[in-house]
């Protein structure tokens, strides 16, 4: 039985589960932060790197891994996967951290170029795109630190107890709110972007009602509405992404790019989604272990031109309602 179904037929008994598993995770939080961060994420990403492979997404990242990059061997794909699960098991323990972290300057090295600076010295409005690589929490440190108040864009837990604990984590990196994905959820960034603020969202996840687009020599899902946004706005784009050098350490790069505007919206969404995602894919290639290849990322080879076309058309709706 889902858990939709569970909360139609027994309300109390979800409303308990939620109510024990967010004491629970306000536990670990507080378990946590009771540690030096060097600590709990070392501890962590030696635990991940150690028992993840036992579980089944395992596998999943191989043959992700193998289809994306033939040419490696299969020792090296295994260690590329246990290098994945270690830096999840520090971005988990460094989650717990988030504002701690931003207090020290000293673990963060930035390059960006001359766009995203006039971004981060507040001279312009400016949608933020990255991935999940590396540590993607920190990936608008840089802004945090210039005192932008950015506006952030999650994917909502479905128990609410554990998504008021986690986003709560979360206030310090996005002072201009967090925002749940939903339509009305776009509006208020359509909103944002066109009063001259700053958004922050990951467009790398699969999404089935989104675009597909070249990504590692297959087509694969895409979300629209970092193109849809900033072509609706006229704001640039930045692409950001967080590389994880010795430890708790990063370096945050950003990377502004141009998308183009034609009588086509369609065509021109397509064309920017395709563009950040083979940008994703650049990086993701120079350091494959600190991307997450358990995403089920990839569309099935049979899915019809009809689909395509329907998905093409729910992108245009988002795109629409920025005129």
């Amino acid at each position: 039985m889902s858990r939709k179904k569970r909360q139609r037929n027994a309300p109390r008994l979800i409303a308990f589960q939620n109510w024990v598993e967010g004491l629970a995770l306000k536990a670990a939080i507080w378990l946590f932060r009771l540690i030096p961060v060097d600590v709990a994420s070392c501890v962590m990403g030696f635990l991940w790197r150690i028992l993840a492979p036992f579980n089944a997404r395992h596998k999943r990242a191989l043959r992700h891994l193998e289809d994306a990059l033939p040419d490696l061997s299969a020792g090296e794909r295994e260690a590329i996967v246990r290098g994945m699960w270690e830096n999840l098991g520090r971005v988990t323990a460094e989650t717990f951290h988030i504002d701690r972290l931003l207090r020290q300057p000293h673990r963060f090295e930035t390059d960006v170029d001359e766009i995203t600076a006039q971004v981060l010295n507040g001279e312009r409005a400016c949608l933020f795109v990255s991935f999940h690589s590396g540590n993607w929490e920190l990936v608008v440190q840089p802004a945090v630190e210039k005192g932008i108040a950015i506006t952030g864009v999650y994917q909502a837990l479905r128990n609410p107890k554990a998504d008021e604990e986690l986003s709560a984590l979360r206030q310090d990196l996005y002072k201009g709110g967090l925002l749940s994905k939903g339509h009305r959820t776009a509006r208020k960034l359509l909103t944002t972007l066109k009063n001259g603020g700053v958004v922050a969202m990951m467009a790398d996840l699969r999404e089935t009602r989104g675009i597909q687009v070249p990504f590692f020599g297959r087509m694969a899902y895409a979300t629209p509405v970092p193109a849809s946004l900033a072509r609706s706005c006229d704001v640039p784009i930045v692409v950001g992404r967080v590389i994880r050098k010795k430890g708790v350490n990063f370096r945050i790069e950003g990377r502004a790019i141009s998308f183009p505007v034609t009588e086509d919206r369609q065509a021109d969404i397509e064309a920017t989604t395709t563009q950040i995602h083979a940008m994703f894919e650049s990086w993701i290639r120079e350091y494959p272990e600190q991307w997450m290849w358990i995403h089920k990322k990839w569309a099935s080879p049979g899915k019809s031109s009809a689909q395509k076309q329907a998905r093409r058309a729910a992108a245009g709706k988002i795109a629409s309602s920025g005129n």
